[in-house]
């Protein structure tokens, strides 16, 4: 296990990454190999995707990988960079906030993501109250041990077309404002959003926004000019590996 001491500055810097208009570009990466290439382009952070581990271990997403597993993934991962890495622990596993933190201090990581899409519970989605208690808790737990991981709250509102589409920006703030109150550092509303659309919800929003970029097609001086505070990739990096080794591997085939 990292120190308590290394974990402490690893989550402090990561914290100070995060900057409306010049955001942390942190690489969604997927096991030791891939998080030494990000390192080794001059990456400050890096981000844990739950997907394409999952596709890496031959296992479904919506936690079909079990907690422990990927806590185990997320110790080989951090342990092979020197760079603040941020766990995607999907909706929490029906784990409690504590047990959610043991895990990320076992991983050494300096920070999570979690979502509002209950997979252990029928992929429901939770109100917004249940998913800013549970940030409450993670915070908490976080607290006690004096250290303050950095939180990334998510809602999958939009990736899930929740409700009517009239006031689905009203609730998404509305929901991700109750996360930051509850100790949230950053808000992550997910999904492929219009420039004018993101500049609002960067404009509404109380902390600085995550947003999901496909490498090989979204532009990284809009997403500046916009004011995001953090970009990662989702399964996106991975996904464009298959073409290029497919591409090897054809003249090969049997």
């Amino acid at each position: 296990m990292a120190s308590l001491l290394d974990i402490s500055a690893k989550t402090a810097a990561f914290r100070k990454l995060h900057v409306p208009g010049d955001p942390v570009i942190a690489p969604t990466v997927w096991d030791a190999w891939s998080a030494r290439i990000a390192e080794s382009l001059g990456f400050q952070a890096l981000t844990i995707g739950s997907h394409p581990v999952a596709d890496s271990v031959g296992k479904p997403d919506g936690e079909g990988m079990k907690y422990q597993e990927l806590v185990y993934r997320a110790k080989e991962i951090a342990r092979s960079v020197q760079i603040p890495v941020s766990l995607d622990v999907e909706s929490g596993y029906g784990l409690s906030g504590g047990e959610i933190i043991d895990g990320i201090l076992t991983a050494g990581v300096a920070g999570l993501n979690i979502e509002d899409t209950v997979h252990s519970d029928e992929g429901r989605l939770r109100s917004p109250e249940e998913h800013a208690d549970l940030i409450r808790d993670i915070r908490e737990q976080s607290n006690a041990l004096g250290l303050r991981f950095v939180i990334n709250a998510r809602t999958d509102l939009f990736l899930r077309q929740d409700g009517a589409e009239e006031d689905r920006v009203d609730r998404a703030v509305a929901r991700l404002k109750l996360c930051a109150q509850a100790g949230a550092d950053s808000l992550y509303p997910v999904g492929f959003h219009s420039p004018e659309l993101l500049k609002r919800l960067v404009d509404e929003l109380p902390l600085p926004v995550n947003a999901i970029a496909r490498p090989e097609q979204d532009n990284l001086a809009e997403l500046k000019k916009i004011g995001v505070g953090r970009i990662s990739f989702g399964p996106f990096l991975q996904g464009q590996l298959v073409d290029p080794l497919k591409s090897v591997l054809e003249p090969w085939k049997p």
